[in-house]
């Protein structure tokens, strides 16, 4: 059966790590048909809107979707709105898994085999904001429902690793909505009696990530503080460039590199793909293609220690260097 993929490069370095990801896939061997849609900040200023219409329906019609990177403005811009966190919303995409692995370069710390699982609808992240000349507010939305929901994703998956999982919150201070999710979280794991349950605050979850990375299996969390770990937790191995993660909800699914669309670099050709690629792999990994995922992985592996490596890790290769050793790994094994 084929599947079908939808690309969207968005903007920048996007633009160039999604045509790698999908060469990548296309030399899986696997029956994949690719779609191309648009989003970002090129795209409104193109259509008037980050995320057209066009868009939405090219994903709900794909077994799954790669994205690349958007560009957004640092001030307001009338009628711009993070296409990436609306696609989470039309979508309702509320699992964000970003896996954190040591990998084979001399950025990274070994021993470290974690997935920060995020809730991707709520939070601070949830648009309401407001503001008048002399304070903005932003409320932050937590229900029981997609708390419950959230831990349960957590606590399914730690059963598939060291069953562990680490419920970090701020619930000494933010009383009502992080007791609230703390509430949730711990009468799912009542439902778990094989998976060890603990929490942290996220101020002490920030600095035990840089002391004991190495004692986390799982950890979920609000969607600001997920966000804020994992790009932290991605310092510790090698830095975003190495940095997958997956937008998943019942029924669609978006796999991304974390990394943003680094315009500083963009046309350049010595963007990592390695990010967009791993990211990738997930995507198979949620079409349950396991052979090509440890496929993938291992020549991701071999190509890391191996090289040839871009700047950003300390080599001198381009894009399509890295792209073409991982392809010939493949291949070859």
């Amino acid at each position: 059966m084929t599947r079908t993929i939808c690309l969207i490069p968005g903007d920048g370095i996007g633009h160039e790590v999604i045509p790698a990801a999908a060469e990548v896939l296309r030399a899986t061997g696997l029956a994949l048909a690719f779609t191309q849609a648009e989003a970002g900040w090129d795209a409104f200023q193109r259509h008037g809107t980050a995320l057209p219409p066009a868009t939405i329906d090219a994903v709900r019609q794909a077994d799954a979707t790669l994205f690349g990177a958007v560009s957004s403005p640092l001030s307001p811009v009338e009628g711009y709105r993070s296409p990436i966190v609306a696609l989470r919303r039309e979508l309702n995409l509320y699992a964000n898994l970003r896996p954190v692995l040591s990998q084979p370069v001399p950025s990274s710390r070994p021993g470290i085999d974690m997935l920060i699982v995020r809730e991707n609808s709520e939070g601070l992240y949830a648009g309401r904001e407001r503001a008048t000349e002399s304070e903005a507010i932003t409320e932050r939305l937590i229900t029981r429902a997609a708390s419950l929901r959230i831990a349960q994703v957590a606590f399914r998956l730690a059963r598939t690793r060291r069953r562990r999982v680490t419920i970090v919150h701020k619930a000494n201070v933010l009383r009502a909505t992080c007791g609230l999710f703390r509430q949730a979280a711990f009468a799912v794991a009542a439902d778990y009696s094989d998976v060890q349950a603990e929490e942290m605050l996220v101020d002490a979850a920030a600095m035990r990530l840089i002391t004991d990375p190495e004692r986390f299996d799982v950890i979920v969390t609000t969607n600001l503080f997920g966000d804020i770990l994992s790009d932290e937790a991605a310092a510790l191995v090698g830095g975003l460039g190495l940095a997958p993660s997956g937008n998943i909800g019942d029924d669609h699914a978006i796999f991304e590199p974390v990394h943003g669309s680094a315009p500083d670099i963009a046309g350049t050709g010595r963007a990592n793909p390695v990010a967009a690629i791993l990211a990738a792999a997930m995507l198979l990994e949620h079409l349950g293609a396991n052979d090509a995922v440890a496929r993938v992985q291992a020549a991701v592996a071999h190509v890391l220690a191996q090289g040839p490596r871009t700047p950003d890790l300390g080599g001198a290769a381009t894009t399509t260097d890295v792209t073409r050793a991982i392809i010939t790994h493949m291949e070859e094994n």
